[in-house]
């Protein structure tokens, strides 16, 4: 896993520090903190409602934090200031959007664009590669991917883990620092939520460093280097996957674990 190529002492690839976010008064993230280095995959936990998503969000420049700061490596995206956050400028902001992949619950293609449109586009419209070099990878994101014979198909005659392992090719066609997975298995059936673990393994094995929100607490275990827990929308408990999961410290932690396994 990510953990042993990891370096502790690297800078992080993303850092979220002290994060506040509200919507209509409703105060979601409550100062939350978040850094991922190098090779790490860290899962994120917890019932809905809990902020996990916001914060992803709040990560991925989708929502502007109210509170706290951002930076991406070498990138400060957001910084605190007189109790408020004030954003880099659109140049910055745009630098940090190339340095990660997002992929959604519900998959998020184009539902015109062909398997193979649907990942070499932002490669060729936004980094303006050359379109040699972008199909050659994503042909071989494509048989990483298991999608081999799908290339010139359209979203509707996919199944849904297809679908979304083509949505995990197009995020990885524009070689991000690091991946963000949004619950992406929640609309699927065992037997696909299974395809799509199996790709997100093989991320993790090379090193791909990744956050993932996800309710599959056998797949963090087995996969995430480090747990994070959130509730109420802070961090209640954070740490080695075994131990969060399998020995919480935390009353809350124990009780959400209680209740998902009944």
């Amino acid at each position: 896993m990510g953990q042993e190529e990891s370096r502790p002492n690297a800078r992080p690839v993303v850092s979220i520090k002290n994060a506040r976010k509200s919507f209509g008064g409703v105060e979601v993230l409550k100062g939350v903190t978040l850094e991922v280095r190098p090779g790490e995959t860290v899962a994120v936990i917890g019932a809905s409602g809990g902020g996990k998503s916001t914060l992803l969000r709040c990560a991925t420049l989708l929502e502007k934090l109210d509170g706290g700061s951002l930076s991406y490596g070498d990138i400060a995206v957001a910084r605190e200031q007189g109790g408020r956050t004030v954003y880099a400028a659109p140049s910055a902001q745009r630098a940090a959007r190339e340095r990660f992949g997002l992929v959604f619950q519900n998959y998020n293609l184009f539902p015109h664009y062909t398997v193979m449109k649907n990942i070499t586009d932002a490669p060729l419209s936004v980094q303006k590669r050359p379109r040699g070099e972008v199909e050659q990878q994503a042909r071989e994101l494509i048989a990483k991917m298991g999608l081999e014979g799908c290339e010139d198909k359209v979203p509707c005659q996919l199944s849904g883990g297809q679908q979304q392992r083509v949505s995990i090719a197009r995020a990885l066609a524009m070689n991000p620092e690091v991946m963000y997975f949004d619950e992406p298995t929640s609309a699927l059936d065992p037997e696909l939520t299974a395809e799509v673990l199996k790709v997100i393994k093989l991320l993790a094995a090379e090193n791909m460093t990744m956050v993932v929100v996800t309710h599959e607490m056998s797949f963090a275990r087995e996969v995430a280097d480090r747990v994070v827990f959130m509730d109420g929308g802070v961090v209640v408990e954070e740490g080695p996957a075994d131990q969060v999961i399998d020995h919480p410290r935390e009353a809350r932690t124990q009780a959400f674990l209680r209740r998902i396994s009944e």
